[in-house]
């Protein structure tokens, strides 16, 4: 049986005692929040968000979405063509603090209506 080449080396450890090296040098400035990282993250931040409040909703439970826009950032930038770390990471904190923010309002909002309170525009903002 043969094993699958990595894509990129995976590196050994490092001995005890030895100065950490990052994963980006201090010497490189990769591309990080750039627009395009920014809208994707903001779309994905949508459609998760979305689902997540219907989801919510209908069963009374939430999921993060935290992974699966990582991996779909990584998928689509390839699609789209080069892309740093550095730019997936700021797709996947945008959609994860959108998925939040619908998890956040979705048990919020009915708390209040069941307490009686009436939500016209001038005490929700």
């Amino acid at each position: 049986m043969t094993s699958i080449p990595a894509a990129h080396p995976v590196p050994k450890p490092a001995p005890a005692g030895a100065p950490h090296e990052p994963y980006i040098p201090a010497t490189q400035a990769p591309a990080e929040l750039t627009p395009r990282a920014i809208v994707l993250g903001v779309l994905l931040g949508l459609i998760f968000g979305a689902s997540n409040v219907y989801l919510a909703l209908k069963i009374g439970l939430t999921v993060s979405a935290s992974i699966p826009i990582a991996v779909l950032s990584i998928t689509i930038f390839r699609w789209l063509g080069r892309s740093t770390i550095l730019e997936n990471n700021i797709v996947q904190t945008t959609g994860s603090a959108a998925d939040s923010v619908s998890a956040g309002v979705v048990f919020t909002i009915p708390a209040i209506l069941l307490m009686g309170y009436d939500l016209d525009i001038s005490r929700v903002t």
